[in-house]
């Protein structure tokens, strides 16, 4: 920790404090204001919390200006090449890459926890038979506290491990059974001989007609996008994630909290946005004038999957995975999909035109894996059940951080009123 400090003048009272500056490994330091209001008698303003540190954290650190996520301490881009996604939610929750026999057991663990109780399948038949994906996975993940009561004690290690190896484990396999309610097809169980992307990519499209031999060149884009959406730091459905966890609540609870938080158009359904963009414009012969819209700061047309919140430069996660876009398209054969073909003249704009290239609109992580989806038959509703699937381990690693956290207490934001002032009742029949 720094010993700078900022001292702060309050201008009425002439009051001046000095604040100490709390500075991690890598980024800005963070002026520690929680006695702010003990000694001025003020709240802090930030609205969505943009300029506020609210915890402190091992596991993620982001980079937007320079275009870098690392994940404790490793680039996006060495993992994404070189790792798994089992490697990497072994590194999530415990801090360094496994050695062999480490991810073997983690492997094994994770494994033998695949199945989910028999009576779990019935809450897919309560629901309607066009229910969105994301109300199913937020609902059932939300029930497994009630199945798995050995699981939920916050304040023990090991039931902690157990819960986080849990849910790591049953994600593909819920994910799996509201795709399949979702489409109307039998329900297939998880099949521990397949790796944990083809495991998913079985369950969720192998039939008991056929074989279903499963596309390695899709695996290995699946478990990749996966591993990009792993964590990235405190987004809103992490922070949502820590915050329910600031309660005590039990941890399935916490994950259920982040599905429903990731649900929102503005943070998961991105990649959906991109896809219902490309239906827009129609045609890549539109493309033009939709390019004329975009430019157009009075035309309410936004080009999406284009930018980032955070990435003010290239989406380091974007230069990974258009590599593999590519060849899912190729290896699928939908090169001459007409949709995928405007996608890749829209990237190919983007790129080169003065306009996204002067401001950094740069083709982001949506983009492209709202079009490796479609490519492997995902519909789009389904979309952001997949980014749940890959938060997972970042979501389950962040709140076993907040728990252990002596620090941490519950969340309490406070607020700025601004409604009527004191006032009294008046009778009914006074008014």
């Amino acid at each position: 920790m720094s010993k700078h400090t900022v001292t702060v003048t309050d201008n009425t009272s002439g009051k001046s404090v000095e604040f100490p500056v709390k500075e991690g490994t890598h980024g800005p330091g963070a002026i520690d204001i929680k006695s702010v209001y003990k000694e001025f008698g003020y709240f802090t303003y930030d609205p969505g919390f943009t300029s506020t540190a609210s915890c402190r954290s091992d596991i993620t650190f982001i980079d937007g200006d320079e275009g870098v996520l690392l994940y404790r301490g490793y680039p996006i881009e060495q993992l994404a090449e070189h790792s798994t996604f089992l490697e990497v939610s072994h590194l999530l929750l415990y801090g360094e890459l496994p050695t062999a026999d480490e991810l073997d057991a983690f492997t094994a663990s994770i494994t033998k926890h695949t199945m989910v109780n028999e009576s779990l399948k019935d809450f897919f038949d309560g629901f309607h038979y066009n229910a969105h994906p994301m109300a199913m996975l937020t609902a059932v993940v939300s029930s497994l506290s009630a199945f798995y009561h050995d699981s939920i004690d916050i304040n023990d290690p090991e039931s902690r491990e157990l819960c986080a190896h849990r849910i790591i484990a049953k994600m593909p396999t819920i994910a799996g059974a509201a795709f399949k309610h979702f489409v109307g097809e039998p329900f297939v169980y998880p099949k521990n001989r397949l790796s944990y992307s083809g495991n998913l990519l079985n369950m969720l499209f192998s039939r008991p007609t056929e074989d279903y031999e499963i596309n390695p060149v899709a695996e290995k884009a699946l478990d990749q996008l996966l591993i990009l959406h792993a964590d990235h730091e405190q987004n809103a459905s992490t922070s949502t994630v820590r915050l329910a966890g600031s309660t005590g609540t039990n941890p399935f609870a916490a994950i259920a909290s982040g599905c429903a938080a990731l649900w929102g158009p503005a943070h998961g359904g991105a990649n959906e946005a991109v896809l219902r963009m490309l239906e827009e414009i129609g045609d890549v012969r539109n493309v033009a004038h939709y390019i004329d819209k975009a430019k157009d700061k009075d035309d309410p047309f936004r080009l999406m999957g284009f930018g980032h919140r955070v990435y003010k430069n290239y989406d380091p996660r974007a230069t990974i995975i258009r590599k593999t876009c590519h060849e899912v398209l190729h290896a699928m054969n939908m090169a001459d999909d007409p949709q995928l073909e405007l996608a890749i003249k829209l990237e190919e704009i983007a790129l080169q035109d003065d306009y996204f290239v002067e401001r950094k609109l740069y083709p982001n992580v949506d983009f492209y894996s709202g079009l490796i989806y479609k490519a492997l038959g995902i519909p789009t509703q389904f979309f952001t059940v997949m980014f749940a699937l890959g938060r997972t381990p970042g979501w389950i690693a962040q709140w076993a951080e907040m728990t252990e956290d002596g620090e941490q207490r519950i969340g309490r934001p406070r607020q700025i009123y601004t409604g009527a002032a004191r006032r009294d009742y008046v009778p009914v029949v006074k008014r």
